[in-house]
């Protein structure tokens, strides 16, 4: 089902210092000046997050952390919790990045346990899934998202705010992007997983596209069957490339 409001949400992974919140102010003002049709989020690195809450006060961009610990707090040297990142102004939090699986190792269960950790602290959580370039081209693509969503969705989320973001690992980054066919494919099993773990549950969180989407075709992407917004990485760093895309839905 298409959602009524789609969200568009920027990763800027590890980039920014406090001279880059010049963009994010950048952004609020200028949707201040004309509103947009849809929820805009920026998830920053945790030491920008309590100042890009100040930097966007009073306007609608929301602010978000890229990851947190399962723990609520504890003997964790260099971790971030949950309750941190809404203590420094953030409302949504990024979990299950393909960086983090891939790089640091995070299974399902992982994903899981710091969902419920994001829920018990308040944050919407934005979660995660999609394949790699050999398990697309294995023809394994739907089997390993639904998975994934089945194995990283806990039952608690039922009737909390969330969002699934579905973002082909071969696609993040490089410029390529799946056939519009391809992403419809994908997010419908993901909606069909999403029920089948949560029932009615499942039906209604917007799923997000994630993987090179840029002004250029954020338009006919955004356009497709069960796709509620988009997870945006190095177009989001900029102002006028990301109200591009947020202009698009």
């Amino acid at each position: 089902m298409k959602q009524s409001v789609k969200l568009i949400a920027g990763n800027w992974k590890m980039n920014g210092l406090g001279a880059s919140l010049g963009e994010a102010r950048a952004l609020s003002e200028a949707l201040a000046a004309e509103p947009a049709a849809c929820r805009v989020a920026l998830c920053l690195p945790a030491t920008l997050v309590h100042r890009l809450a100040e930097a966007v006060a009073g306007g609608v961009v929301e602010v978000g952390g890229q990851d947190c610990h399962a723990e609520a707090s504890g003997a964790f040297t260099g971790s971030t919790s949950a309750a941190m990142l809404a203590d420094a102004g953030a409302t949504l939090v990024i979990l299950g990045h393909s960086e983090r699986r891939a790089g640091f190792g995070e299974s399902d269960a992982d994903v899981a346990a710091k969902v419920e950790a994001a829920l018990a602290a308040g944050l919407e959580p934005i979660i995660c899934v999609g394949e790699t370039l050999d398990q697309r081209q294995a023809g394994e693509a739907v089997v390993v998202v639904s998975a994934q969503v089945a194995g990283s969705l806990p039952s608690s989320l039922s009737g909390k705010a969330f969002a699934v973001a579905y973002e082909p690992v071969w696609a993040i980054g490089t410029g390529l992007t799946p056939t519009l066919e391809q992403i419809e494919e994908v997010h419908a099993a993901v909606r069909a997983a999403m029920i089948g773990r949560l029932g009615e549950g499942g039906r209604i969180a917007p799923i997000l596209y994630g993987g090179s989407v840029k002004p250029s075709n954020a338009a006919e992407i955004l356009a497709v069957a069960e796709v509620g917004g988009a997870l945006v990485g190095g177009a989001s760093l900029k102002a006028a490339d990301f109200l591009g895309i947020i202009r698009a839905a």
